[in-house]
């Protein structure tokens, strides 16, 4: 087996004559710093009171502290992978990382809400500029059975990251004896990220495309205020009220029509684009960042709908709390690299298989919450929630890893930064909508006076978007005639010498 580590070669065969020796040791410093800016998305969720009372934040400023670090880390994807395409995905990681510390920093030692939240966007440009190097670097250094792994220690950082950032939280405000002890929950990054920086510096590969080129600015403008509007329309719903909801999402949808057509035009014209035009039509990443979107859709809603009714229903801690959704943790990192591990034999029917399994756990837990924990005693709820969370986390960890392997493996490897940006944009608008759309109907719910009934339906509505996936990776499955689509061309490259029109996704 050959492993690719740099774009494959037309005098190759589509592979790379050279193997970077210190992959491995690149792809852990690149999932410490990804962990460390995905865990950061939900570890500051339990540490909000703490804050409002050590800054005296309002619950506006609150809402902006976690959606001003969203919003700009998803607007700031698409750009900062097509920047590691053109300049060499070293450089643009390292200086993604040192924005997210200085962002980290500023943020532990923010005397009022007003530093805070400007901190946080700071941090969230950091976490979006870094972010798409990681999955493109994943991409480009690793073929065949490497990948697979590769992907799945991935996917297990995804998982862990989000699942465990209320239990870290919680352990941190918990347990350490210091009246603020909610600035460690951002200075606990700087050691990290210091190690992180030390050993990128000196490991990563400062490999870049041949086609340096101006950023597209005219694109960027247009995609932020696409992603900016639909995440800020449906994150800051309450205080904007419907009208300008709507008004929002349609000014949205003008704009990503607007880019789209510029983005023709743009590559039309022999430039660069965000984009290429056709990317979604790449035989097996449509569907897949359509999978990814509706996943996470589902997936982020749980750990917010669930926190909210352990804490303030049931009267757990923070820390409690956090431990109540360890299994799921446990489990999404155990299934990972035993997913990524069989992604190439089994393909998107793996894909499948785990969000069943995700759909199924959560099920179980409504019927935990509905009818035994009310038949043994709502005390027991945490106890009784480990066996729907292990097959819930189980199936996730088989599907996040495994879904970003299949959708870039057509991908060629001078657009892998883009491509890796177009992905987790769309899983983060989905996360933002899924998490708005979840938290709406169990706060409308449980302020009727049926915290209970909230959840149910809060997770009932979270399954649903789990099963849309299910239902577009099944139909992907059905229509699929490529082996492109069902792993086997993992292993492949696009030849660097073929033109614009021979690459997968060229419009």
């Amino acid at each position: 087996m050959t492993d690719s580590s740099a774009p494959a070669s037309s005098t190759t065969g589509g592979r790379a004559p050279d193997v970077d020796p210190n992959r491995w040791k690149v792809l852990t410093v690149c999932l410490v710093a990804g962990f460390m800016t995905l865990l950061d998305v939900s570890i500051v969720n339990v540490a909000l009171p703490s804050i409002a009372q050590g800054l005296g934040a309002s619950g506006s400023q609150l809402q902006w502290v976690v959606t001003g670090y969203a919003v700009v880390f998803g607007l700031a994807l698409v750009p900062a992978g097509r920047l590691g395409d053109s300049f060499g995905r070293k450089k643009i990681f390292l200086f993604g990382l040192v924005l997210f510390t200085v962002g980290s920093l500023a943020c532990g030692l923010a005397p009022d809400p007003g530093t805070l939240i400007a901190a946080r966007v700071f941090q969230g440009l950091g976490a979006g500029i870094l972010n798409p190097q990681i999955t493109a670097i994943i991409n480009s250094e690793f073929r065949g059975a490497e990948r697979g792994k590769a992907f799945g220690r991935f996917g297990a950082v995804v998982g862990l990251s989000t699942a465990v950032g209320p239990l870290l939280g919680g352990v941190l405000i918990t347990l350490v004896p210091w009246e603020e002890s909610w600035r460690l929950v951002f200075l606990v990054n700087l050691p990290v990220a210091a190690v992180a920086f030390a050993l990128g510096l000196k490991l990563i590969s400062d490999r870049s495309s041949a086609e340096r080129t101006r950023l597209d600015w005219v694109g960027t403008v247009l995609l932020a205020i696409t992603v900016g509007l639909v995440l800020g329309a449906v994150q800051e719903r309450s205080a904007l009220g419907p009208v300008l909801v709507v008004v929002a999402l349609l000014v949205a949808a003008a704009s990503g029509w607007a880019f789209m057509r510029w983005e023709q035009r743009y590559a039309a014209a022999g430039h660069l684009p965000l984009a290429r035009p056709g990317l979604l039509r790449t035989p097996g990443f449509g569907p897949g960042v359509l999978v990814g979107g509706l996943f996470f859709g589902g997936f982020i809603a749980i750990f917010f709908t669930v926190t909210l009714y352990l804490q303030d229903a049931l009267g757990y801690s923070a820390l409690e709390a956090g431990l109540t959704q360890s299994p799921f943790a446990l489990a999404s990192a155990a299934a990972a690299p035993w997913a990524g591990k069989r992604v190439a034999a089994q393909g998107r029917a793996l894909i499948i298989r785990g969000l069943a399994m995700v759909v199924v756990g959560l099920l179980l837990v409504i019927g935990v919450v509905e009818l035994v924990a009310p038949a043994v005693g709502d005390g027991w709820t945490g106890l009784l929630l480990v066996a729907p969370f292990l097959l819930t986390g189980f199936g996730s960890g088989t599907v996040i890893g495994p879904n970003v392997n299949l959708s870039l493996a057509n991908i060629d490897p001078r657009d892998a930064g883009s491509a890796s940006g177009v992905f987790q944009t769309f899983q983060r608008v989905g996360s933002g909508i899924g998490l708005a759309v979840v938290s709406a109907v169990f706060l409308a719910v449980s302020d009727g006076g049926d915290p209970r009934e909230a959840l149910s339906i809060a997770l009932g509505a979270s399954a649903l978007l789990v099963l849309a996936a299910l239902v577009v990776a099944v139909v992907d499955v059905r229509h699929d005639g490529s082996p492109g689509r069902d792993g086997r061309s993992a292993d492949r490259g696009a030849p660097e010498g073929s033109g614009d029109g021979a690459r997968p996704g060229a419009g």
